[in-house]
This record gives C-alpha cells, structure tokens and sequence, in this order.
C-alpha cells in the first residue's frame, strides 16, 4: 500500500494547486416500446422501497458508518499488543560515547526524555526499556525543565508542554517507570543526578536545533566515561542522519530519498509495558500546579481554548481528521475557510503525538481519500523532515546567512529599495496594518496560537515587503511565530519564515521591488484561492 500511496504523492506533487479530475458518466437509450417501459416502471415501482422506507435504510447505514468516539485510540491498543515482538531498527540509534556497553553494577537505565513527550509510540523509550530489562535493571525518565529569559518563553507554550508532560508522568508511575521533573540543563544537573541514582546508560531522543544539540554536547563532556550516551530519533520517521548526511536544496531532492526508506522504517510500533524491575530509589512527587506557577513566563499570552495538551487530546484530535476532514484535505487544505487541515501540528511539535503513528492510522484510509492520504503524507513526512535536515545541516537556520547564495544575493540588491509601507514591530504585533486579511491572521495568531498554513506564507512574505530590511523581516517573523504560535520554536517555523522570506527550498522567481527573486505573493492571488471577506470578517475585529 505504501509504495501506492507514494507513486501517487509524485504525481500529485507535480499537479497545480486545486487541479481537479473530471467526472464522466455514461448515457445510454432505450429501444423497447412505450409499452414495455410502462409495464417495467408498474413493476419496479411495486418493489422499490417507499421514500419512508429508503430514508429510514439510509440512517440505518450512516449510522453503521458512524464509529463511536475513541475508536481510534482502541484500535491503537489493539494494533500495539499484536506487535510486542516488533523489533527496533538499530539505524534509529547511534552512539555518542565512546563506551556502547552498560555499566556494570548499575542501579538502572535513564531516558532522558527532550523532545518527544509521550510513554507510547516513542522509539527512544522502547529501546530504554528493552535495554534495562535485558540487564534486569528498573527504568527512570526524567526530563530537564529549562526556562529561557527570552520575550518568546510564554504562558501559552508552557503549560501545554507540563499538562502534557503531566499526562507523561501518570503514564510512566501506572507502568512502574519512575518519572523525575528536573530543574535546569543537562549539562549542569544530569551528571550528578546519573552517579546519585547508580544509572549504567542515558539514552535521549534527537532535536536539531542548536539549544538542546549544546545541552546534548554538555552532558557528553560531563558525563563518566563509561557511562554509555545513546540517541534515538524518535521524532522523524526516517532518522534524520540516515534520511540524508548533508543539507538538502529541496523537496524534490529529500522525497525520493525518503520515500525509498519508508517501506523500512514505516513500521509498527511495540508497546512500552509495566516495568518488570522496580525502583530502590523513587522519584519525588510533582506538584504541577506550583511548578507552573512557579515560571518565570510572560502570562500575556494565554492558553487557547482549542487544543487540549497531551497524548489523549493529540488522539482525539486525529481521530476528527480521520471521521471528518480528512476526505476533503486534498481540494481544500488551501482554502483558511475551510476545516481541511489536520491541526496536528501543536501534539507533534511537543512529542505528545508521533507523526510517525499518524502516518500509521492515516494511510490506512479508505479508498475514496487515497488522494488526500497522499498529499497528507507529502506534507507530514517529506516536507516536515525536510524542516529537520535543513536546522540539523544549517547553523544558520534563523539568519539571512543561512540562505542560498542566490536569494541572499538578490535581497542585498534590493535592500535599499522603497517599500508601499513600513511598520514597526510593535505596530505589525497589534495588527494595525491598511491590510484587513493580514491584521486578521495575525489576530487569530495572538489569539489562538495558530494560522492557517497558506496565510503563514502570505503573512510572513507581507512582513518583508513592510520592514526596512530582510534582516529586521525575519527577525520580527521568528520573533512573532516563536511568541505566539502555539506550534512555534521548532524547525518547521524556522522552515517556514526562510522559505518566505529568504527562499529556502524554492527557486528564483521574476524580479520584482523589494522582492527581488524572491516568490511574491499579493492580496489579489489570495482573493482568486479563497472568500476573503469571509475570513477578514471572522478575524478582524472592527477595533482593529
């Protein structure tokens, strides 16, 4: 099925936005006599079923259709006990000490949980858990709570991360795994925490970004010699340093690549179990309600009422988008008026729901949204590890530097030239732009934490043309995105504000002001995609 779904991702991927097929139907007349069509139509009409008797046959079937709510986490369950024996590909894993064997005489294995927040479907805790129980050793998770002193270190990103990770530690003491809330970096709090508890290995999970990749390389410094340090990338389906060993110009040179890799590393998931060996040592109790209280966030930025934290809620919310707009993802997921989108984003961005399980459950869509199942699965595996080779590959991956040479060549040439308008950051913040339909996206941003992906581009692409430089565009689109994104500050906003602004992973366009080959996007193309007027009156508010 998958090698189905991916010839027809290719094909997809070279159609234009919103082509359509056609749909023919086929006609035929008649040659029997007007008496012979009375008599066949008395006695179809006899057998046919009255309008009463069809309506009532036809909720009986929608009902049939209908599956009760939480099908999916059940079907989950079922699909996870029927895989305990799934081994762990090993290319998931690579070593970054020089010892690979435990220490002996250990008290215990530690998964130092980073980026993928969740006890089930995640690879780094499965291959924990079997480590530990091969050597009869209890298990430990633990997790280093760090607070940034940073504009973007919010209320709204916060809290969904500890519900979430709340959710993690019921999980974790049901299963007898003992959890550990840390306060501070790796670096300075898991060595010692790692000789106090007797641990013999430390297995993590794989970030790109270069804030974790320094805690990572810290806690390799500080960390005994013969304590082994293993990485598991449990957020890509296709290990980021397996998918492709250096820094990718495109889709179109990553997918083929990818794709190839699917059939083996799309498999299912073994389920992590109670823990055979328990604890001398237990973890503390945590009071989440204090430790939230107790952050140093900016609480202007509040929690959206939209999207609940954690693994249970990241289900839920795919299994709507499987019932309901799934079927209807390919033809309007450009569309910001339509419900089309899998608003999946925040439960992946967090770990409390691993892309590689919704593309699981999502592939095995039924016929009639074989299309859409493809150009899903473009957007969540090719494109969103795309966003991971580029910040893994790319220092650079937030800076004008970090561009191809060709788009920073074209930016400087037009740096100097006249813009329609110029804001400032705090104008562009409080949406007080001429422009309904960007005042509106930014609007739903503050106030919901999120935006429609076809307006992302519009919006950040409206930032470069309105600030006095390239430079200052992307400083204020990061700035925004990471602020109030409930999704943001991970690579796939980074990707996104390069490509509109500094075009990475596109090509040169016509040279246009301010622009230059950069791809251009107006106000009149967004009124030929979608009913703008609807949506600017749904997200700017007169006050605005």
């Amino acid at each position: 099925m998958l090698h189905c779904i991916f010839r027809r991702l290719v094909i997809h991927s070279r159609k234009r936005p919103g082509s359509v097929s056609s749909c023919l139907t086929n006609s035929f007349t008649s040659e029997a006599s007007m008496s012979d069509k009375k008599r066949k139509a008395t006695s179809a009409a006899a057998s046919r079923p009255s309008a009463k008797q069809q309506k009532l046959v036809s909720t009986k079937e929608e009902k049939k259709k209908q599956r009760a709510a939480g099908w999916l986490q059940e079907l989950v369950n079922q699909q996870r006990s029927e895989k305990r024996d799934m081994k762990l590909n090993k290319k998931r894993l690579r070593f970054l000490s020089d010892t690979q064997k435990i220490k002996q005489g250990s008290d215990g294995v530690l998964y130092w949980m980073l980026r993928d927040h969740r006890v089930q479907d995640n690879w780094a805790l499965i291959h924990a858990q079997r480590l530990a129980i091969k050597e009869n050793l209890p298990l430990h998770v633990c997790v280093c709570l760090v607070v940034p002193e940073s504009e973007v270190s919010t209320l709204r990103h916060y809290s969904f991360m500890l519900k979430g990770l709340e959710e993690v530690a019921k999980k974790c003491k049901r299963l007898d795994i003992q959890f550990h809330l840390l306060h501070g970096s790796a670096g300075e709090i898991l060595p010692g925490f790692v000789s106090d508890h007797s641990l013999g290995a430390v297995v993590t999970d794989f970030s790109p970004l270069r804030e974790p990749l320094q805690w990572l390389e810290d806690l390799k410094k500080k960390l005994p010699n013969d304590i082994p340090l293993i990485q598991v990338d449990a957020h890509n389906i296709v290990p980021c340093w397996v998918a492709s060993p250096k820094l990718e110009y495109s889709a179109r040179t990553i997918r083929g690549k990818i794709t190839k890799l699917l059939p083996e590393f799309l498999t299912d998931f073994p389920p992590v179990e109670k823990h055979p060996y328990t604890a001398t040592i237990t973890a503390k109790p945590v009071d989440w309600v204090e430790t939230l209280a107790s952050l140093q966030v900016d609480r202007t930025v509040g929690e959206p009422e939209w999207a609940k934290p954690g693994t249970k809620a990241g289900m839920a919310m795919l299994e709507s988008f499987i019932d309901v707009r799934l079927k209807v993802f390919d033809t309007q997921r450009n569309d910001p008026n339509a419900p089309a989108l899998s608003q999946l984003s925040p439960w992946i961005r967090f770990g409390h729901l691993s892309a590689h399980r919704v593309a699981l459950q999502v592939q095995q869509g039924r016929k009639s949204t074989g299309q859409s199942v493809a150009s899903f699965i473009e957007e969540l595996v090719v494109r969103r590890e795309l966003t991971d080779n580029f910040c893994f590959y790319n220092k650079k991956y937030d800076s004008l530097e970090g561009a191809y040479e060709w788009a920073q060549k074209t930016l400087k040439d037009h740096a100097k030239d006249e813009r329609p308008y110029l804001y400032t950051r705090e104008q562009l913040e409080n949406a007080k732009t001429h422009d309904k339909l960007w005042n509106g996206a930014q609007y739903q941003m503050v106030t919901e934490g999120k935006m429609h992906g076809f307006l992302r581009m519009y919006w950040a692409k409206k930032i470069l043309e309105w600030t006095s430089s390239p430079e200052e565009a992307l400083s204020i689109a990061l700035y925004l995105n990471d602020r109030y994104e409930l999704d943001g500050q991970d690579p796939n906003g980074f990707v996104g504000c390069m490509w509109s602004i500094c075009g990475i992973h596109d090509q040169g366009w016509k040279e246009r002001p301010v622009f230059g080959k950069i791809r251009y996007m107006n106000y009149k193309g967004c009124l030929r995609k979608f009913k703008v007027a609807e949506f600017e009156k749904k997200y700017c508010p007169k006050k605005l």
